[in-house]
């Protein structure tokens, strides 16, 4: 209940001061049905810039009422050059919760640390951009060395009435599947968004994943999604 109780207070908090946008999907995947929030942040400055954003899932558990999963990432990109490379640095984790029967228990998502070169290009409008970053990946309890290869893109269109975005992360990591061990991980969220205004969008995502949350293999898993920016 306090941790909870703590993640709601944070969910506030950082909506009420400083959150870019809050969005709440309906996951439509294969098993899931289930809604889930994000508070998303991203604030450039003369040095770089600062995101993060705040997943919270809110599936049905038997016995669990409220937050069943909450994930965290916040990343500095820092430079002091007019150059449009950047030292990137970075933190992932969270937790989540599960039920069978009469026995809950909890798990923790393994703490990652990121830290890298990152390379981003605008356009001179900010109608679009891409940012590639590569990455020495430490997950704790896992690997000392690892690695992660990312892309994210923006793209305005129509006056700025439709807004394609997302990113693609590929990444060193073991994962045990019954007998099966995978070395290397796959996600990918593409979203697209009809802006109504500037503060109001409605779309949603396409999740493309392979060995990923607990599934062997590839996965699509599609949402809907509502999103207010501030």
């Amino acid at each position: 209940m306090k941790r909870f109780l703590f993640f709601v207070f944070l969910f506030l908090f950082v909506t009420a001061l400083s959150a870019q946008n809050v969005q709440l999907h309906y996951d439509a995947g294969k098993d899931r049905g289930y809604l889930t929030s994000t508070v998303e942040m991203f604030k450039p400055d003369k040095y770089g810039s600062t995101f993060f954003f705040v997943d919270m899932d809110y599936s049905s558990v038997p016995g669990i009422k409220g937050v069943t999963l909450a994930y965290w990432e916040i990343a500095r990109a820092l430079k002091f050059w007019d150059a449009p490379v950047a030292f990137h640095t970075e933190y992932n984790g969270g937790f989540g919760q599960w039920s069978s029967g009469m026995v809950k228990g909890a798990y923790q998502i393994n703490d990652a640390f990121l830290n890298g070169l990152e390379y981003a290009w605008n356009a001179a409008d900010f109608s679009r951009g891409l940012t590639l970053q590569a990455m020495h990946k430490y997950i704790r309890g896992k690997h000392d060395f690892a690695f992660q290869l990312t892309g994210v893109w923006y793209l305005h269109l129509l006056d700025q009435k439709v807004s394609f975005t997302g990113f693609a992360d590929f990444w060193r990591e073991d994962n045990v599947f019954g007998k099966n061990t995978t070395k290397f991980v796959f996600l990918s969220e593409p979203q697209l968004w009809y802006n109504f205004n500037p503060h109001f969008s409605a779309g949603g995502e396409i999740e493309f994943s392979s060995n990923f949350g607990g599934w062997e293999g590839f996965r699509v898993c599609p949402t809907l999604a509502v999103k207010y920016t501030f």
